[in-house]
């Protein structure tokens, strides 16, 4: 398997070099910018696997950058992971809902970015292997990642996929927001439980089509369900 390429937007040139360094001994392709529209520019010449993307950058911002990214269908799917110092809720939030797959405040341990970086590559280069996968009227295809509502093709981000295709392995089970954080984004996360609501509203959007009920069923105090439609 060819190596992963990553795209490391960061301009601090100390912690740039840092990572470059220790992604590269890991076998990634690594290009580096600390510039947002250059990286927009880098993302369009040739599509990374992965984006780790800081906040505040030169140019135009990381959020900026994201929400960006998230637009064209090109690069809608690649994973972003944010780097930055802000430390409040609503910040995180923020990030989530613009398109970011995970956040790490800094400073951080290049070990636990690392280590979160391999866990996102496991899950989107899975082994070429699986069935196509059907609940109702919404059909996965897990070897070339895509899914169809009604014959028609829906684009989802990469941790929207994760979410459905959990909630299709298992089609009526409620699952509570900590099941899902356990199930989708991996047991150990810190991610907070807030986060689940904020990535089932943006499935339910991606998956809506005109004349289809909702198949997500929110149950009160107890999580969410994915049930035929």
């Amino acid at each position: 398997m060819s190596a992963a390429k990553l795209l490391l937007v960061e301009d601090d040139p100390a912690l740039s070099e840092l990572l470059e360094y220790r992604f590269q001994n890991e076998g990634y392709d690594v290009r580096c910018t600390g510039d947002g529209d250059e990286a927009m520019m880098l993302a369009a010449e040739d599509v990374p696997d992965l984006i780790i993307l800081d906040w505040m950058i030169e140019g135009t911002s990381g959020i900026e950058v994201c929400r960006r990214l998230r637009r064209d269908k090109e690069t809608a799917h690649v994973p972003i992971i944010m780097l930055t110092a802000r430390e409040a809720e609503d910040d995180r939030i923020r990030g989530l809902e613009t398109g970011a797959d995970d956040y790490l405040t800094k400073p951080f341990s290049p070990r636990e970015l690392l280590a979160r970086v391999a866990a996102v590559m496991r899950r989107i280069r899975p082994a070429l292997a699986g069935e196509t996968i059907e609940v109702g009227d919404i059909k996965l295809d897990p070897v070339a990642h895509k899914v169809q509502r009604r014959a028609r093709a829906l684009q989802l981000g990469p941790t929207e996929y994760r979410l459905l295709k959990f909630f299709m392995e298992s089609p009526g089970r409620v699952f509570s927001r900590g099941q899902l954080l356990d199930g989708v984004w991996g047991t150990g996360s810190d991610i907070e439980l807030r986060t689940v609501d904020v990535h089932i509203r943006r499935l339910r959007k991606a998956i809506g089509i005109e004349g289809a009920k909702d198949p997500i069923r929110t149950v009160r105090s107890a999580g969410y369900a994915l049930e035929a439609a």
